[in-house]
Formats: structure tokens, sequence, C-alpha cells
């Protein structure tokens, strides 16, 4: 065999043998840039969370009381969500102002608003289809929660604790309209990871946003007795380690 076709033969080699190598480290890396997105998602969510727990807490400070659920028309029925309340304490005078309280939150005026939801109320480890308009937070609902209907809860009343009471959790799959008067209840749906409840597309954990503006991940396979604990604002239980 000459030289030449034994450098060949060589070179072919080390070649394949960097393909395969490169393709062992790719295997290794791919994961580790994976997870680390989905880590630099997750905390821009908690981000979001946080950013709407300062609002919460200023429209608390103005008003004594945190917002209502939904306000309601003469009969009753909910007619405004609070995450538009709260809209001018996330920088959205402008969006506020254009909403019509005199109509329903999908009357023909304020319809037109749904394509400008503020993107503290997506979650980026949602994939949405382009022109979404469902939020990823919802409120925690119930008689005992910090959303309870139409009249807000004033902090006297969460005696179980600020820091002891979710408020505002992930609900990426619930397909809520970011106006909607729509969150939670508990009642209904109080388990974590059900697609009609609090759920997350985070590997293994729901984010939840407590009363005391703290942010915290929730794991999906936390006993249902420590969740609703968590829930309730008044309950009287003792909270261990979640």
């Amino acid at each position: 065999m000459s030289p030449m076709w034994i450098v060949a033969i060589v070179l072919a080699g080390a070649f394949g043998l960097i393909i395969v190598c490169g393709g062992i480290l790719a295997g290794f890396t791919l994961p580790a840039i994976q997870a680390a997105r989905e880590a630099a998602r997750r905390a821009q969510c908690a981000n979001n969370l946080k950013m709407i727990g300062l609002a919460l807490a200023q429209y608390e400070s103005q008003y004594g009381r945190f917002p209502p659920a939904y306000i309601a028309d003469a009969d009753g029925k909910p007619m405004h969500s609070w995450r538009v309340l709260i809209l001018p304490y996330l920088d959205e005078e402008s969006l506020y102002s254009e909403y019509d309280f005199s109509e329903p939150w999908d009357g023909p005026k304020n319809r037109l608003l749904l394509t400008r939801m503020p993107g503290v109320y997506s979650c980026p480890s949602h994939a949405v289809a382009r022109g979404d308009t469902n939020t990823a937070y919802a409120g925690v609902f119930g008689e005992h929660c910090a959303f309870r209907g139409p009249a807000g809860v004033r902090s006297v009343e969460i005696t179980d604790g600020p820091g002891a009471t979710l408020m505002v959790g992930e609900a990426s799959r619930a397909n809520i309209p970011w106006m909607k008067p729509q969150d939670i209840d508990i009642k209904t749906y109080p388990d974590l990871g059900n697609g009609n409840g609090f759920s997350s597309d985070h590997p293994g954990v729901v984010n939840f946003l407590k009363c005391d503006g703290a942010v915290h991940f929730i794991s999906k396979t936390t006993n249902q007795t420590t969740l609703d604990a968590l829930y309730t604002r008044d309950g009287g239980e003792t909270v261990g380690n979640y």
C-alpha cells in the first residue's frame, strides 16, 4: 500500500473520530443548554409574578384592601377582572384609560383591547400561538382565599399570615382571556397540574405569588393537605415544609 493511501486512511479515521466525539459532546451539552434556557424562563415567570405582586400591593396601599376578584353588575354577574384593575400599577395607564367599565370585559369596545395583553401576564415557558390573549396567571379563588368575589380582602383578614397564603398562581393551560373575570376556584380544581386549574410548563413545579409579595416554586407532588392550607387565608392551619 502506498504512503498516500496510508495517510488517507489515517486522516479518514481521525475525521470519523472527530465526528463521533463531536456527537457525544453535543449529546452532553444540548440538555445543559436546554436546562439553562428553562431556568431563565422560570426566573422570568417568577419576575412577572413579582411585578403583579407589587401592583397588588400598591392597589392595597391606595384602597386599604386588595382588589376584588371581579367587579359585578347589578345582578351579580362578573364584569371586570382584577387584572384590569391593577393596570395603572403596571405602567399601563393608557390601556386602562381605554377600558370601558360601562360594558362587560368582552363588550364591543373592550374586546378590541384583548390583543394588547401586557407581557407580564404571559409566561415565557408556555408556547402560545401568535396573537394569543390568554393569561398564564390566575388568582386563588374561594370564600376563604385572597380572592373571594366582588369584595376585596383586607390585610387584617389574612390571619394565617401573608407569607403562608397563596394569592396568584400559574394557570397556563386554563385558557383564561386576560381581561375575563375568571380565576381558579380551589373547590373545583384544588390539585396542581390539572389543565383547568393551576398548572405550568415548568418541569415539576408551579410558580405562585404569596400575599407578602414573595414568589415560591411549589412542587407538583406537594400533598393536598398542604396545598389546601396554603390556599386559605384564615384556616388556622400550620404549614410545614413544602
